[in-house]
């Protein structure tokens, strides 16, 4: 085999151009495919970042009316609908899919909060001492909640990185003061998300969804909630999954167990449920996949044009080498030996064309993204099976010449001129 790999590289490199072109389909087949697959999975990636988020795997558990979150903004507090316990807060978190779960209520718009004269329009999230972790915050100055800030009803607030721009235009914002709703809150600390990614704003509906963060986030301790608003009202529930794969089911099942909480008639239509994310995405990617994968089976059919032409330049060889052919098969070559050469030599011609078009398909790709802005993103398994596949069509196509070298008669090929 060795020794057939390396005469396959002589006559391949004795016959330069000629191999190039015959190399030249598999290379633009290849090139393609690659570059189209990279796009459908930069594409993906992309639509599952923008959707679910960038590695925090967080799914948000918000109580219901019909197929509406309840917005407590602007409805009175539900009847039948109890505080969650820290026991049915552990309860979630003992889900084999779950590694953290937190409470929080919010207000994705606040009024009535200034430092100074500088008014706060954003959104306002009462927390628990979980929600930062759960979400992927980071503290970046001052610091996070710490328990005596809730068992001593501290007056304090956290910061993210664009609620202490809008309100404190570059002065430090930390132990300065900020007012609530006619009450003072010390700022503790400024957070920011450890894996931040920008919100993709297509459609009005995204823009209504992320208007209210735009101005940055005021997290308050989950006691003092009531100190603003008068009175308890339901929480919303905020969990890790295990992973990006585990968040529908993490999320249904701590919808459930909260579900068992309720004390409400059918007729209340109340329920929590959490947003299925991973759904919309796979839908998003189908619909991606489908329409893409279209592209493949037309680049494939390059694959089939150089597979043609591998079977043609390699009938050509089989004519060029009868002499040798016959030679060789005088002195004792098996028609297998002659076969495995012209074989390996497909292989080998095929291989380099894969290898090749792996390389321009991959520049293709990062050139396709620069000038269109489409996300890519390499995929190894798709590499692999590229170049498997290349020396697959070798190996059919080279089938036919290697047969007929291998069945050419000695005789009458030494006599061929």
């Amino acid at each position: 085999m060795l020794e057939n790999i390396k005469l396959s590289f002589q006559g391949i490199w004795s016959h330069k151009m000629r191999s190039l072109l015959t190399m030249l389909g598999i290379i633009i087949g290849i090139a393609s495919i690659i570059s189209i697959v990279s796009t459908i999975k930069g594409t993906n990636d992309q639509i599952k970042e923008n959707l679910i988020g960038s590695g925090t795997n967080a799914v948000t558990v918000e109580l219901y009316q019909g197929d509406a979150p309840y917005e407590i903004e602007y409805m009175p507090i539900p009847a039948g609908v109890p505080q969650i316990t820290e026991a049915v807060r552990q309860k979630i978190e003992e889900v084999a899919t779950v590694k953290e779960a937190s409470l929080y209520v919010e207000r994705t718009y606040v009024s009535n909060a200034f430092y100074l004269n500088n008014p706060f329009n954003g959104t306002i999230r009462g927390v628990d001492d979980h929600y930062l972790s759960v979400n992927g915050y980071s503290v970046v100055f001052g610091r996070g909640f710490v328990e005596k800030d809730y068992t001593d009803f501290r007056q304090v607030v956290i910061l993210d990185e664009t609620a202490a721009k809008t309100l404190f235009s570059g002065e430090s914002p930390v132990g300065k003061q900020i007012e609530i709703r006619e009450q003072p809150y010390t700022v503790v600390g400024i957070v920011r998300l450890s894996s931040e990614s920008e919100p993709v704003i297509n459609t009005i509906t995204d823009y209504e969804t992320y208007v209210g963060e735009s101005s940055g986030v005021l997290f308050l301790p989950l006691s003092q909630w009531p100190a603003i608003y008068q009175y308890d009202e339901p929480e919303n529930i905020s969990l890790r999954a295990t992973s990006t794969d585990d968040m529908a089911k993490a999320g249904k099942k701590a919808a459930e167990i909260l579900n068992d909480t309720l004390s409400v008639s059918n007729e209340s239509n109340l329920s929590y449920r959490s947003t299925d994310m991973t759904e919309q995405a796979k839908k998003l990617q189908d619909v991606s996949n489908s329409t893409n994968m279209q592209l493949v089976w037309i680049a494939s059919i390059s694959l089939l044009v150089g597979g043609i032409g591998v079977m043609n330049i390699m009938l050509v060889s089989v004519t060029e080498r009868t002499r040798e052919i016959g030679l060789k098969k005088a002195i004792g070559a098996r028609d297998s030996n002659i076969m495995w050469q012209f074989l390996t030599e497909a292989g080998v011609l095929t291989s380099m064309g894969g290898v090749i078009g792996v390389i321009a398909g991959i520049i293709m790709a990062q050139i396709i993204s620069k000038l269109t802005g489409a996300a890519s993103a390499i995929s190894l398994p798709a590499i692999v099976v590229a170049v498997a596949f290349s020396m697959v069509i070798g190996i059919v196509f080279g089938l036919i010449p290697a047969i007929k070298a291998s069945h050419l008669n000695p005789i009458e090929a030494l006599r061929r001129e």
